[in-house]
């Protein structure tokens, strides 16, 4: 483990494969100034990069919810999507009406990640905004909220089926196939 000024020059100016070895040793930090610089990696150009601290965030044990809620508002929209996903993963519930505002955000990505996320984690209280997602004008976004509308059980998915079934995509099908079986 780095301090956090050699981390941050490394995470600054190092190479990929300085990076990538700094991120491994700081799964354990509950430093916000290193969680900070690990959450900025997920907007690496380099993906491998993003995803080592993914990675890294992932296995940390300690609660670290607040630096990544906090990180569910960043300028960027991947460490804004990335966020919600690593809270899904830990299952930490008291991020779930900040990532249910997500599901209005400018991105495409924020909001198919933020509406996965929510169903990840069975977030029945957040079933209306899923519901907002399955009318989105972006595909991904809505099979996003297909599968979670089928994760949390909410039968009105079924009223619109129909509906959904007129984007003639492939996986969109299959998720109704799902809907239908499940629910």
């Amino acid at each position: 483990m780095a301090s956090s000024e050699e981390f941050k020059k490394i995470i600054e100016s190092g190479s990929k494969e300085e990076k990538i070895g700094s991120l491994e040793l700081e799964t354990n930090t509950k430093d916000p100034k290193i969680l900070n610089l690990i959450i900025s990696e997920l907007d690496d150009k380099d993906i491998e990069v993003r995803g080592e601290a993914f990675s890294t965030l992932m296995l940390n044990e300690n609660d670290i919810s607040d630096v990544l809620i906090e990180n569910l508002k960043n300028q960027s929209k991947n460490i804004r999507g990335y966020s919600a996903l690593i809270l899904a993963n830990r299952n930490d519930r008291k991020a779930i009406t900040t990532i249910a505002e997500l599901t209005s955000d400018e991105s495409s990505m924020v909001r198919s990640c933020a509406v996965g996320a929510l169903g990840h984690m069975k977030a029945v209280q957040a079933c209306l905004a899923i519901r907002k997602c399955l009318e989105d004008s972006n595909l991904e976004v809505k099979k996003s909220a297909i599968k979670s509308a089928i994760d949390i059980g909410d039968k009105t998915l079924l009223e619109k089926l129909d509906e959904l079934s007129k984007e003639n995509d492939p996986e969109i099908e299959k998720l109704l196939v799902l809907a239908k079986n499940n629910l």
